[in-house]
Protein backbone atom coordinates (compact mmCIF):
# COMPACT_ATOMS: atom_id res chain seq x y z
CA UNK A 1 0.00 0.00 0.00
CA UNK A 2 1.27 3.46 -0.94
CA UNK A 3 1.03 6.42 1.40
CA UNK A 4 1.87 10.11 0.87
CA UNK A 5 5.29 11.37 1.89
CA UNK A 6 5.56 11.82 5.66
CA UNK A 7 8.03 13.72 7.82
CA UNK A 8 7.80 11.99 11.19
CA UNK A 9 9.11 13.60 14.38
CA UNK A 10 9.24 11.97 17.79
CA UNK A 11 8.80 14.36 20.71
CA UNK A 12 11.92 15.51 22.54
CA UNK A 13 13.19 13.83 25.70
CA UNK A 14 10.82 14.03 28.68
CA UNK A 15 11.50 13.79 32.41
CA UNK A 16 10.02 10.27 32.38
CA UNK A 17 12.15 9.23 29.37
CA UNK A 18 15.19 10.21 31.41
CA UNK A 19 13.92 8.12 34.36
CA UNK A 20 13.11 5.10 32.12
CA UNK A 21 9.50 5.49 33.30
CA UNK A 22 6.65 4.30 31.05
CA UNK A 23 4.55 7.23 29.90
CA UNK A 24 2.08 5.62 27.52
CA UNK A 25 -0.76 8.15 27.50
CA UNK A 26 0.25 9.88 30.74
CA UNK A 27 1.96 13.28 30.70
CA UNK A 28 5.57 14.24 31.40
CA UNK A 29 7.16 17.56 30.38
CA UNK A 30 10.16 17.97 28.11
CA UNK A 31 13.58 18.26 29.76
CA UNK A 32 16.09 20.95 28.73
CA UNK A 33 17.59 18.29 26.41
CA UNK A 34 14.10 17.62 25.03
CA UNK A 35 13.71 21.32 24.22
CA UNK A 36 17.07 21.15 22.41
CA UNK A 37 15.77 18.14 20.45
CA UNK A 38 12.75 20.18 19.32
CA UNK A 39 14.94 23.16 18.34
CA UNK A 40 17.15 20.85 16.28
CA UNK A 41 14.05 19.48 14.56
CA UNK A 42 12.96 23.07 13.84
CA UNK A 43 16.23 23.66 11.95
CA UNK A 44 15.79 20.41 9.99
CA UNK A 45 12.14 21.18 9.23
CA UNK A 46 12.49 24.84 8.17
CA UNK A 47 12.75 24.08 4.40
CA UNK A 48 9.86 21.61 4.65
CA UNK A 49 7.63 24.02 6.58
CA UNK A 50 8.21 26.66 3.87
CA UNK A 51 6.11 24.36 1.60
CA UNK A 52 3.14 24.61 4.03
CA UNK A 53 2.54 20.85 4.41
CA UNK A 54 -0.41 19.48 6.37
CA UNK A 55 0.69 18.92 9.99
CA UNK A 56 -0.79 16.42 12.44
CA UNK A 57 0.14 16.09 16.11
CA UNK A 58 -0.63 13.73 18.97
CA UNK A 59 -2.90 15.20 21.67
CA UNK A 60 -0.33 14.43 24.40
CA UNK A 61 1.48 17.40 25.90
CA UNK A 62 5.04 16.31 25.04
CA UNK A 63 4.15 16.08 21.33
CA UNK A 64 2.21 19.37 21.41
CA UNK A 65 5.15 21.11 23.11
CA UNK A 66 7.57 19.65 20.54
CA UNK A 67 5.32 20.65 17.63
CA UNK A 68 5.04 24.26 18.84
CA UNK A 69 8.83 24.53 18.58
CA UNK A 70 9.74 22.12 15.77
CA UNK A 71 7.06 23.37 13.36
CA UNK A 72 8.07 26.99 13.85
CA UNK A 73 4.64 28.08 15.04
CA UNK A 74 2.82 26.67 12.00
CA UNK A 75 -0.77 25.55 12.56
CA UNK A 76 -1.44 21.85 13.04
CA UNK A 77 -4.33 19.46 13.53
CA UNK A 78 -4.43 17.45 16.77
CA UNK A 79 -5.39 13.84 15.99
CA UNK A 80 -6.18 11.40 18.82
CA UNK A 81 -5.06 8.48 16.63
CA UNK A 82 -1.48 9.73 17.07
CA UNK A 83 -1.39 9.24 20.85
CA UNK A 84 1.21 6.81 22.16
CA UNK A 85 0.25 3.19 22.88
CA UNK A 86 -1.94 2.93 25.98
CA UNK A 87 0.21 0.81 28.30
CA UNK A 88 -2.45 -0.02 30.89
CA UNK A 89 -1.13 -1.02 34.30
CA UNK A 90 2.48 -0.25 33.25
CA UNK A 91 1.86 3.50 32.84
CA UNK A 92 3.79 5.45 35.47
CA UNK A 93 6.04 2.50 36.36
CA UNK A 94 9.76 2.37 35.62
CA UNK A 95 11.03 -0.45 33.44
CA UNK A 96 12.77 -1.89 36.52
CA UNK A 97 9.47 -1.88 38.45
CA UNK A 98 7.76 -3.73 35.59
CA UNK A 99 10.58 -6.30 35.62
CA UNK A 100 10.09 -6.82 39.37
CA UNK A 101 6.29 -6.89 39.42
CA UNK A 102 5.63 -8.64 36.10
CA UNK A 103 8.72 -10.82 35.55
CA UNK A 104 7.06 -13.21 33.07
CA UNK A 105 5.71 -10.45 30.81
CA UNK A 106 8.96 -8.47 31.06
CA UNK A 107 11.13 -11.50 30.35
CA UNK A 108 9.09 -12.57 27.33
CA UNK A 109 9.06 -9.08 25.76
CA UNK A 110 12.55 -7.56 25.60
CA UNK A 111 11.48 -4.78 23.18
CA UNK A 112 9.44 -1.85 24.49
CA UNK A 113 6.89 -2.13 21.67
CA UNK A 114 6.04 -5.68 22.67
CA UNK A 115 6.25 -4.96 26.41
CA UNK A 116 3.86 -1.99 26.27
CA UNK A 117 1.43 -3.89 24.04
CA UNK A 118 1.34 -6.82 26.51
CA UNK A 119 0.55 -4.59 29.51
CA UNK A 120 -2.45 -5.75 31.57
CA UNK A 121 -5.36 -3.44 30.80
CA UNK A 122 -3.48 -1.91 27.86
CA UNK A 123 -4.44 -1.26 24.26
CA UNK A 124 -2.65 -4.26 22.77
CA UNK A 125 -0.80 -4.42 19.47
CA UNK A 126 -3.78 -5.12 17.19
CA UNK A 127 -5.70 -2.04 18.32
CA UNK A 128 -2.59 0.16 18.25
CA UNK A 129 -1.68 -0.98 14.72
CA UNK A 130 -5.28 -0.51 13.51
CA UNK A 131 -5.55 3.11 14.65
CA UNK A 132 -2.19 4.01 13.10
CA UNK A 133 -3.18 2.37 9.81
CA UNK A 134 -6.53 4.22 9.95
CA UNK A 135 -4.65 7.51 10.34
CA UNK A 136 -2.29 6.71 7.44
CA UNK A 137 -5.20 5.85 5.16
CA UNK A 138 -6.79 9.24 5.93
CA UNK A 139 -3.86 11.26 4.60
CA UNK A 140 -4.58 13.18 1.40
CA UNK A 141 -1.06 14.44 0.65
CA UNK A 142 2.43 15.04 2.00
CA UNK A 143 2.21 15.43 5.76
CA UNK A 144 4.21 16.20 8.89
CA UNK A 145 3.48 14.01 11.93
CA UNK A 146 4.66 14.79 15.46
CA UNK A 147 4.09 11.85 17.77
CA UNK A 148 5.82 9.18 19.84
CA UNK A 149 8.48 6.47 19.81
CA UNK A 150 6.39 3.31 19.67
CA UNK A 151 3.83 4.92 17.39
CA UNK A 152 6.69 5.91 15.12
CA UNK A 153 8.07 2.38 15.06
CA UNK A 154 4.71 0.99 13.95
CA UNK A 155 4.02 3.78 11.45
CA UNK A 156 7.47 3.41 9.90
CA UNK A 157 7.05 -0.35 9.84
CA UNK A 158 3.69 -0.16 8.08
CA UNK A 159 5.05 2.21 5.44
CA UNK A 160 8.24 0.18 4.91
CA UNK A 161 6.41 -3.17 4.90
CA UNK A 162 8.15 -4.56 7.99
CA UNK A 163 6.89 -7.38 10.23
CA UNK A 164 6.23 -6.58 13.90
CA UNK A 165 9.58 -8.09 15.00
CA UNK A 166 11.47 -5.64 12.79
CA UNK A 167 9.31 -2.69 13.88
CA UNK A 168 10.12 -3.43 17.52
CA UNK A 169 13.88 -2.96 17.00
CA UNK A 170 13.77 0.23 14.91
CA UNK A 171 15.69 3.12 16.49
CA UNK A 172 13.61 5.74 18.31
CA UNK A 173 15.65 8.87 17.75
CA UNK A 174 14.80 12.21 19.32
CA UNK A 175 15.94 15.42 17.67
CA UNK A 176 15.84 13.89 14.17
CA UNK A 177 13.26 13.63 11.38
CA UNK A 178 12.25 10.37 9.69
CA UNK A 179 11.34 10.93 6.04
CA UNK A 180 9.03 8.18 4.78
CA UNK A 181 8.42 7.96 1.04
CA UNK A 182 7.77 5.17 -1.45
CA UNK A 183 8.20 2.45 1.17
CA UNK A 184 11.61 3.67 2.34
CA UNK A 185 12.94 5.65 5.28
CA UNK A 186 15.70 8.23 5.42
CA UNK A 187 16.76 10.09 8.56
CA UNK A 188 17.57 13.78 8.75
CA UNK A 189 19.95 14.55 11.62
Amino acid sequence: MQFPKIWLLRHGQTEWNAERRIQGQLESPLTPLGLDHARKQAQLMAPVMAQNPACFVSPLGRAQQTADIALGGAPFVTDARLAEAFAGDFQGMTLDEVAQQYPQIHGANPCNLDLFCEAPGGEGYAGFHARILDFLRSLAGPSVVVAHGLLGQVMRGIICGLPRERMAVLPNGQGCVYVLENGTETVLE
